[in-house]
């Protein structure tokens, strides 16, 4: 097969907009919520098991519909964030499933206010849909009255969810301009930050500099949204549904306990120094004294190795299937089925994603490739996701994909993978140098970077709660650049303005420590992997295909892992200790 840059394709949910299948699903829809709202006067302790499991059968073909529409036309806003059809298609959607919600609401009320004896004889029998069950009574203690939950799901159309959707709106239709060649060329932000990775350091500052030139003429703005959006997680969270603290909102919906996030999040503060070593050697690398913010991801060789789209693609497959075969036919499905889109277009939404929408879909994968051996590490990675989708294929819409936090697993581990296939295929000596560099790069991307950004997030929600100001929310985030960067780096101060550019705070407060727990758990697993050689394989597709059908510290307890322990997270770093060691091992070029 000969693999190609396109656009994807999303007629395997709709035709388009106008189309009589789209209409015919709302219709659909609607008709099915009548039927289950006529229901409810079954509602009661002594209901039939069959009966309950048709209630249970009935929500979850209604979800399946939801979860097309709704990512219709969300996989079609990021493919142009300017399309005005696309974006009032989401608007009636975000209407139409709250509305849904509140005629749905009363089953989770009642499930939730069953005494624990009767909810146990219900989850006995239910197969597939037990941890599913199991979720909605952990919110029992944060749920309140049908009135009220009513209203806070139409509360959130108008408030957060459209006030994320402006975000997107406002921050992917900047266009930034930067000197190439002698030529003022301008360009998408994804376009803009190649430079960052880039050999010239006047480029890389210059690429920064835009960056936050152009996000800090709307700072002001960006940051009253920020605080809009954080009052109303504290308002909803802490303040109504008596959350301890506004992360523990999302540890709950992640299901992970508080004591194992605290655990992790003081695991990476106490190994700041770590890649603080990094980059003190790195700078020996580049001939310099200290390195600048801007130097952070500097290609220790000046490498400007490019990878053609197609070459690139055989490269993950062969990857993947060196591994498992079974591994490179499901990453193909993404692309036989025309699910990837990979160009780079002005409107596009930046970075990269992996959207699963029903288990016996193959996942929609946007990338905006550009040649990098970054970007064919995040081909990797967004693949890796879509494969652990794929392995969970045999649950329900309710459990096959996994909770956020076990999400990173799979493309992380791709990415690792990837990187020991270029590096077992790579005959140029310089450029495994730059590889082997990247490798403790990403780790700082995916751990440190994302564990601060979490510790900045703890700090700012309690911040905006006393009413700190938008400059005040930028210092905060300044100070938390120089604890994590310590003596090892020299930070400019237009970098306060990073935090307004951090697109998942928007979106999913306390998204990202995912990313530092899944890395740290992968380099644990990869470790694992390279000891025990084919005896791993069985027990680490055994997590994948798991999905999310049980609670991630049962998953990760089956595999021996206690993510309790301080120790366990330490395990992580001190495989990133041991890459370091290598690295100060090599001659300085």
């Amino acid at each position: 097969m000969t693999f190609t840059q396109s656009k994807w394709s999303l007629d395997d949910l709709f035709p388009g907009f106008e189309s009589p299948e789209l209409e015919a699903s709302y219709k659909k829809l609607d008709e099915q919520i009548t039927a289950f709202e006529a229901l409810r006067p079954k509602l009661k302790a002594d209901i039939d098991v069959e009966d309950f499991m048709e209630m249970l059968e009935a929500s979850e073909k209604s979800t399946r519909i939801i979860h097309k529409l709704y990512s219709f036309a969300g996989l079609a806003f990021s493919a142009d964030t300017q399309d005005q059809v696309a974006q009032s298609a989401q608007s009636r959607i975000d209407q139409f499933y709250a509305e849904v919600q509140n005629r749905t609401l009363f089953f989770s009320l009642w499930w939730k206010d069953l005494d624990k004896k009767t909810a146990e004889r219900f989850m006995d029998v239910s197969g597939d849909y037990r941890y599913y069950l199991e979720e909605i009574r952990n919110f029992k203690p944060h749920t309140l009255s049908e009135a009220e939950e009513k209203i806070l799901n139409i509360k959130n159309v108008t408030g957060s969810s459209a006030l994320v959707t402006l975000y997107s709106a406002i921050t992917n239709r900047y266009v930034f301009k930067l000197e190439v060649d002698g030529e003022e060329k301008e360009m998408t932000r994804g376009e803009l930050m190649t430079f960052v990775r880039g050999a010239d350091s006047d480029q890389r500052a210059a690429a920064y500099q835009e960056l936050y030139r152009v996000y800090a003429e709307d700072g002001p703005i960006l940051g009253q949204m920020y605080q809009t959006r954080v009052r109303d997680w504290g308002n909803e969270n802490v303040n109504l549904r008596k959350f301890e603290n506004p992360i523990s909102a999302r540890n709950l919906g992640n299901d992970i306990p508080d004591q194992a996030i605290d655990t992790l999040l003081d695991v990476c503060e106490k190994n700041a120094d770590v890649f603080q070593r990094y980059f003190k050697l790195k700078a020996k690398h580049l001939g310099v004294d200290k390195l600048r913010r801007y130097d952070v991801y500097a290609p220790v060789v000046k490498s400007d190795k490019k990878y053609d789209f197609g070459d690139a693609a055989e490269m993950v497959m062969e990857s993947f299937g060196t591994f498992d075969p079974k591994l490179a036919s499901l990453a193909k499905r993404v692309f036989d089925d025309e699910h990837l889109d990979s160009e780079v277009r002005k409107g596009k939404r930046g970075g990269a994603f992996c959207w699963s929408v029903t288990p016996e879909m193959s996942p929609w994968v946007l990338l905006n490739y550009q040649g990098r051996a970054d970007d064919v590490a995040t081909m990797a990675h967004e693949l890796g996701h879509a494969i652990h989708a794929m392995l969970a294929e045999h649950h329900n819409i309710f459990t096959f994909h996994s909770s956020l936090p076990l999400a990173e697993t799979a493309s992380t581990f791709a990415e690792m993978m990837l990187v020991d296939q270029l590096l077992e295929n790579e005959t140029d000596e310089s450029v495994r140098r730059d590889l082997l560099f990247r490798q403790v790069d990403d780790s700082y991307a995916t751990i440190m970077r994302q564990a601060y950004f979490a510790l900045f997030e703890r700090k700012a929600h309690a911040m905006v709660k006393e009413n700190a100001s938008v400059d005040e929310l930028a210092a905060a985030y300044l100070e938390n650049l120089e604890t994590q960067f310590g003596d090892a780096i020299e930070v400019s101060d237009e970098f306060k303005w990073e935090w307004v550019s951090i697109p998942h705070i928007y979106h999913t407060p306390f998204y990202v420590y995912a990313y530092a727990f899944g890395q740290l758990l992968v380099l644990s697993l990869y470790k694992q992997f390279k000891a025990e050689g084919e005896a791993f394989k069985p027990r680490y597709l055994k997590l994948l295909s798991a999905g999310g059908s049980q609670a991630p510290e049962k998953i990760l307890t089956e595999a021996g892992i206690n993510i309790r322990s301080a120790e366990f997270w330490q395990g992580g770093f001190d495989v990133i200790k041991d890459l370091v060691e290598q690295l100060e091992e090599l001659p300085i070029a």
